[in-house]
This record gives structure tokens, sequence and C-alpha cells, in this order.
């Protein structure tokens, strides 16, 4: 099909977006400013690709108009000062903001809710139980690039409990932390997280076993949960905890955080084999041949994460557009492609056991 052709019928398919395709501002040059021109190219780019976004939503098929949003959103933030811009720092912000109003309020009668955050920050939330994985602010070394206090302290109050991977900056945020545990609620982490600070001794650091179930209790909701936590790497160093946790309801998620050590696959490689995953968690950017890793998880659903990292050099700024050739065909692992602030329901009826 001609690029004029397939251009006019996405025009045709999405009436509304051509609507707010021209500059809101109405600038009719940008000589003399190179940044102020990249950054009003930001927010036009960035409207759209919401709008293209907010018409088809999540789903295991994108249609075209979706995955030109991607990489709409991919663009823009490849540029060297992207946290700098004020368009990348609205969008971010609005995005996040409508995220937390929507854990609020969400009343989840089945299956689960996904949310993604920032980086590979998520929340879950079933009829029991909210949860969150790896939540910080937005640590990319722009101060206006975080999110303020007051909307983190709204998304403490909406979730349950709070598990950590690992002692990287942009997956931890000892400020959030504290939110929680001034609350009572539980905050689970790697043990060398946060090691020597006042709240050291109020995390929980539960075994790095394979092999053993264990109980976290939640004592404003008087439940337990039950998780297995995997004793994970990045590198043959750094340790990083891989969580598989079952919900109240049966449903399992399992959040990999930075997981990219070869010789974890002697436990990686049963994970299928002892537990059901329903949905995984992973980081985009650590692949292995023949889709080991997902031989060895078996999820019915994949969300891949970390992807578009401000704080992260442009090369390692992983794109949405790449997860194609990572994660490839939907068929045997189906998989969800989700920007900041997105949610997808998640219903195990509509996915097989692998």
């Amino acid at each position: 099909m001609k690029p004029i052709i397939l251009s006019l019928l996405l025009f045709l398919t999405f009436p509304a977006l051509s609507q707010t395709v021209t500059d809101p501002d109405k600038k009719l040059e940008w000589w003399g400013n190179p940044d102020g021109y990249l950054n009003q190219q930001a927010k036009v780019t960035l409207n759209l690709a919401d709008q293209a976004l907010r018409s088809a939503p999540p789903s295991v098929n994108d249609p075209v108009i979706r995955k030109m949003a991607y990489l709409m959103i991919d663009n823009v933030s490849h540029e060297e000062k992207a946290p700098l811009q004020p368009a990348v720092q609205d969008f971010f912000h609005h995005r996040i903001a409508e995220a937390v109003r929507q854990i609020q309020t969400e009343k989840v009668k089945k299956g689960a809710v996904i949310w993604k955050l920032y980086n590979h920050a998520f929340v879950v939330k079933t009829p029991s139980v909210t949860i969150g994985f790896d939540i910080q602010r937005g640590m990319t070394g722009s101060e206006d690039f975080m999110l303020s206090r007051q909307l983190m302290q709204e998304l403490a109050d909406a979730i349950d409990i709070l598990f950590v991977s690992h002692n990287h900056d942009d997956h931890t945020d000892m400020v959030f932390a504290k939110m929680l545990l001034a609350q009572n609620k539980p905050v689970v982490t790697q043990a060398d997280i946060w090691a020597g600070s006042p709240i050291y001794g109020k995390i929980m650091h539960p075994e790095r076993d394979a092999n053993q179930i264990q109980k976290i209790a939640l004592p404003i909701k008087n439940i337990e949960l039950q998780i297995v936590v995997y004793p994970g790497h990045q590198g043959a160093d750094l340790q990083n905890n891989v969580y598989l946790v079952y919900s109240p309801e049966g449903i399992t998620f399992l959040h990999t955080g930075d997981q990219s050590y070869a010789a974890d696959f002697s436990w990686i490689d049963l994970v299928g084999d002892n537990h059901r995953v329903d949905i995984l968690m992973i980081n985009s950017w650590s692949v292995y041949p023949k889709h080991r890793y997902e031989k060895g998880y078996r999820p019915r659903l994949i969300i891949p994460g970390h992807e578009n990292e401000l704080g992260h050099t442009i090369d390692h700024r992983e794109p949405y557009w790449l997860n194609e050739n990572r994660l490839g065909n939907k068929t045997d692992f189906p998989w969800v492609q989700m920007v900041w602030g997105e949610k997808y329901h998640y219903l195990p009826k509509n996915f097989r056991q692998v």
C-alpha cells in the first residue's frame, strides 16, 4: 500500500486525531532557540501520541495507530535532553497522575488490573489487594521531571504492599518506602537496600529461596500473601530479587527487576514447572536466545518494562519498537505493550495455560 493511501486511511479511521495535530501555541518560527523548538516539537508529538493511545488502549493485538504512537514517544525520549524538556515532564506527570486516580477508585470485580508507571514500576490490583513493584518518582537527574511528594503520598495511600527488587536508584525510592511504613504497610526488599538507614529495621527481607513459599501478613487488610523470592542477579555480583506473588484470589504476578545473569537459569528453567505464572513483568532489555526466559517462566501474559528510562544514556533508553524484535510473535507467549500510566485488565479465562 502506498504511503499516501495509508496516511489517508489513518486520517479517515481516526478523525478526532486530525483536529489537534497543529501547534497549539501557533508560534511561527524558532530561530535562535533550538531548545525551545525541540520542546515545542515534543509537545506537539506527545499530545498527538496521547490521543492515539487513548483511541486504542493496550491489547495483545496493537493496531498500526498505536505502534506509530510508540515510535513517536521513542523519538522524543531519545533526545539527549528529554528529561529536561517541560513537554516531556508534563506528559509524564499528567499520565501518572491519571493512573493514581484510577488506582484509587478502580473497583476490580474479576481478574486483575495492571498499571504501568515509570521505568519498571507496576501496580496490580485484584478484588482484595493492591500491590506495588519497584515504584519510584522518576530518578533521571532532573528535579522537575520527578513526581511530586503529594502524588506519591496519594499512591502510597492506595497500595497495600511494596516490593523492591534491587539496589539501583531507578528501582528504589526511600521517600516512597517511608510513606508506606508510616501506615504500617509492608515494604519488602533485597537485604542490602538502605542498609544502615533508620528505616532498615522496619523493612522485610525474606529469604532468597527458589524452593520456598513464604507468607507476608498485611495487617491493615487482615490477609496474607504467599510469595516466592527467587535469588536473582543483575550481572554476577548485584543481587536482584525476582518476586512471584500470589494474590488471595490465586492470580500470580512475577516481577523480574533487572534480572540478567545466565547462571540463574538453574532456577529460572524450573519456575513454570512449580508455579503457574499469570503475569510476567519482565525487563525488556534482558533477552536470551530461543526465548529461554519465557520457556522457563511460562507466563500466560507478558508485560515488558524498563523502556525509556530517561536517566540512562540514549543507547540504553530501551525503545518500545525494539520489543517487537525481542519478544517476537504473540502466538506462544502473548504480550501487551504499555506506556507510562496505562492500565490493562487481565482476565485469566482469556489466556491459556502455557
